[in-house]
């Protein structure tokens, strides 16, 4: 339930959700029980209890016949949508290769492993490794493209974490 209400101070206009115990003015800060506050409108519809609000304002400032020229609010954001140029467009024409910078974020965040993520392929080193070490694991997560250090605090992370043991030098994944 959405309610258009009023403060009794200094006249503003806004729209509170449900049934609170008490509303604060957002304008002068004066706190009073919800059921004490005027309710100009009631209604199930968020955007309905907007609509009512910003015509309340428009009326007030003597503005409600450009108001009621207006479209609704919904019919609005979809001209904006429909507006302008799309994200692909606006870069094509800055001179920027949209599929190279595709490309760039698809290999972002994949890693430099060739599908896997870092994480992952450290994982996957715990998984299929018998006993590894650390140097097991830099190993083969270097054979992958995941630099040393990475691995590393990853090993890290993943004992501190308590996804992973390591008992004299070698490591497990619990």
């Amino acid at each position: 339930m959405y309610a258009v209400v009023g403060c009794s101070e200094c006249s503003a206009l806004w729209v509170t959700e449900g049934r609170p115990e008490t509303t604060q003015c957002p304008r002068c800060g004066t706190r009073r029980k919800h059921a004490k506050r005027r309710k100009f409108v009631e209604t199930d519809d968020e955007t309905h209890a907007r609509e009512i609000r910003a015509s309340m304002l428009a009326n007030r400032q003597g503005e409600g016949d450009a108001f009621a020229e207006l479209d609704s609010y919904a019919e609005m954001e979809r001209q904006v949508d429909d507006a302008g140029v799309d994200e692909e467009t606006y870069l094509d024409e800055s001179g920027v290769d949209t599929e190279a910078v595709s490309a760039a974020a698809d290999r972002a965040e994949q890693g430099a492993t060739g599908g896997a993520s870092r994480k992952e392929t450290v994982l996957s080193a715990l998984r299929n490794l018998d006993q590894p070490t650390e140097g097991d694991i830099v190993a083969y997560a270097e054979e992958r493209g995941v630099p040393a250090s990475y691995t590393k605090k990853a090993l890290e992370k993943l004992v501190r974490a308590g996804k992973a043991s390591e008992n004299r030098g070698q490591y497990r994944l619990l």
